[in-house]
This record gives structure tokens, sequence and C-alpha cells, in this order.
């Protein structure tokens, strides 16, 4: 009898974790390799974050709280979706995870059951299908294809949606792509949602700040209130704080399956990190302006890999409108040979090739279930991003 349980056969390590481990051990080697796989800030944590976390250490707020966050932060949650999304929560309406994930997987653990589907836009990120997959769920993919700014039409959903459907998980901005949609591409697709009662919305509002040029951010019960009752609004502090290994993610919906959720995280982790909690208190109710500076750096790093990467034959870059991620579409790379006699038949034979003949590491499209491309992140400084998007065109220049 195997020791270990059937449902790990049904998921994989995440990839984008995989990539990062693998760029820091031949770093470690002494190799030459520029990592483009994490999906973190290069910025620091605000002094104030930090500072009200070592109040909190210095205060003795160190014990075990509410399973599902203190009262102080549940507070700024609240006034953190009326001011910037204009939606009404209570603080019963509202939990606190360990992460982004924590909080997507307990809603999922929470609900899904065998036969239940789950619709998921692809290109995705690389954990919503192995959740969904672990809840007992089945994962249906809709793709948004480059031509389309990698985003999925009103017909698309509509064609996914069976009896079955229980959820659909909405990203935007999104990782891998960056792209995000319109409140009038929303408002089309939140159309399609209104005529199917019994499906559910989960949005995952991570990137919700990270945007530019003239792209306003919007989320489904912002836009159609009739979603209100069976939205799960998700969020958290890791991508526009800087705040990622502080691991703080929190999401609003209905109380029944708020309760659900905390239920789930009582007997897993229990509360997330105290410390964390008083700290994200600062994020969500401190001074914002540092996140528009930020993303000034962050349009001029996206600005500088478009523009690089689009002067490569055979490779399309759209423009994103969030996040800090590019997508570059290779369809006119593949079937060609490295100058090491790789032949290039997937993305995943690219980024391993890139990997070892020019030290620079991505992920592969297929790990985001639309392929043939590849994901950077550009979250890091300008002089690497140069460096890293010069040796893709020398490596692309020299395909055969």
């Amino acid at each position: 009898m195997p020791f270990l349980s059937d449902t790990l056969a049904r998921v994989k390590p995440s990839p984008t974790i995989a990539v990062s481990n693998l760029a820091a051990e031949l770093k470690a080697q002494g190799k030459d390799v520029i990592g483009l796989g994490a999906g973190e800030p290069d910025f620091d944590t605000p002094q104030n974050i930090k500072d009200a976390a070592i109040a909190a250490i210095v205060a003795g707020k160190t014990k075990y709280t509410a399973v599902d966050g203190i009262p102080e932060l549940k507070k700024a949650i609240c006034a953190k979706f009326k001011r910037d999304n204009d939606l009404d929560y209570t603080p019963a309406q509202v939990t606190v995870g360990t992460g982004g994930k924590q909080i997507l997987y307990n809603a999922l653990m929470a609900t899904l059951n065998p036969g239940d589907e789950v619709i998921i836009p692809a290109p995705y990120w690389v954990s919503y299908p192995d959740m969904v997959l672990l809840a007992g769920g089945t994962p249906v993919f809709v793709e948004g294809p480059s031509q389309n700014g990698y985003k999925i039409t009103p017909e698309d959903l509509e064609a996914a949606i069976t009896p079955k459907t229980k959820w659909f998980i909405f990203n935007s901005p999104s990782n891998p792509t960056g792209a995000g949609y319109t409140a009038t591409e929303l408002k089309a697709l939140t159309d399609v949602l209104m005529r199917h009662p019994h499906v559910w919305v989960m949005t995952d509002d991570m990137y919700e700040h990270l945007v530019y040029d003239d792209y306003e951010f919007a989320t489904p019960a912002q836009v159609e209130p009739g979603l209100y009752d069976r939205t799960l609004t998700c969020n958290g502090v890791s991508k526009a704080y800087a705040m990622t290994g502080w691991r703080i993610g929190y999401a609003a919906g209905p109380v029944e399956v708020i309760k659900a959720m905390g239920k789930v995280q009582s007997q897993s982790t229990s509360n997330p990190c105290t410390i964390s909690q008083w700290a994200a208190v600062e994020a969500l109710n401190g001074p914002q302006d540092y996140i528009a500076t930020n993303n000034e750096m962050f349009k001029r790093r996206r600005d500088l890999v478009v523009s690089m990467l689009s002067e490569i034959d055979g490779m399309v870059c759209p423009v994103p409108e969030g996040a800090f991620y590019v997508y570059p579409s290779i369809t006119g790379l593949i079937g060609k040979t490295t100058a090491a006699g790789t032949f290039l038949d997937t993305d995943e034979t690219f980024a391993k090739a890139l990997l070892e003949e020019k030290g620079v590491a991505v992920v592969f499209g297929s790990a985001f279930g639309l392929s043939p491309a590849f994901r950077i992140s550009y979250a890091t400084d300008d002089e690497t991003l140069r460096d890293a998007c010069t040796r893709i065109q020398d490596f692309c220049a020299s395909l055969t």
C-alpha cells in the first residue's frame, strides 16, 4: 500500500518557486545567473510598517489572536475596501490568512465537492489549478490568447459554464501577463455571470495598486453590485506594500463562506503571525503615497523590458497594464536550434536552454497554461534587466 496520499499525485510543485530556487543554487555555485522568476518587489518594506511591527513586539503583542485576524486589522480591511473599491463590508465578513495563497486555498477547501468545476482563465497563476485539485474540484481552463491581450471574452466565459460550475477565478491585473481588464471589459464578463446565479466569483486583486498609464483598476462586485452576495473579494499586502515575506492575505464576502474558511484555518495554521497583522494594520491605514512612487519605477522597468524584447524577431511582447510581469509569445522561435545545438520544441526547452547558455532564469509558459511563451518578472533594478534582456536578444539572434 502506498504511503503517500493519492491526492498528491494530482498536483505538482510550484514551477515559479522551482525556477527561483534553481537560480539561487546556481548563483551559490558561483555561476553568473540572473533570476527573473521571483514574483516579489525588490523594494524594502516601508519604514512606518516595520516600525509598527517593532512597536507590537515591544508592547508584548505576541500571543495567539482570533483565528481569522485581529479586530483592528479587520476594521482596517473594511476601510480599505470602502476607500479603494466602494465596497461595504463588516468585520464579520472579513477573514485574514497567512498570505493570499492561504485565503484562496481556504475558500476552495471550504466550498468544493468532487465534481465541482472551477473556471480559470489562462494564462493563470500556477497555484490556481493545483489548489482546485487538492480541494477535490476540477479546473476548467479558458484561454485568453496574446492577440487578445491575454484576456478572455464574454463568449469564452459563457461557453465554459456548466451546471457543475461553482467558481470563476478572476485575476486582474494578471500574474503572469500583467493584463488588466477595463471596467467595460469586466462588466461584459459580469453580465454573463448574472445569467448564471449558481456561479460564484473569487477575485485575486493582489496587484490592484500596481497599474500604469491610464489604466484604472476595478473589481467584479464593484462593477456589478448584483454579484455582491456571491463574490469573495481577495487581496493582501504582499505586492503593493513590499511585504511578501510578512505573509498576510485577506478576503471579504458572505458571512457563511467567511465562517467556513475560518473553520478550515482553525484546523490548519490557526491565526496568521501576530506581528505581521499589526504591520498590516499600519500598511492599510498609513501613508499610501510611496505606492505611486514605486509604480513610476515599475513602469520605467516595464517599458525597458518591452522595448528590448520587442526588437527580437519571432517574439511578440504585449504591453501589460499592471503587475510587474511581461509574458512574451515565442511562437516564431519554436522549431529553431540554439548555438549549443538544442532544438527548441517547447517553451520549457527554450527556458532551460536560455538558462544553460546565457544564465537567464525565466518561467516557461506551459507552467501558466498557455504556450509557447515565458514570464519575466521585472521587479528588479534597471541595470540587471538591461543585462538580462541583452542576453535574451543575443540568445535569440544566434538561433538557426
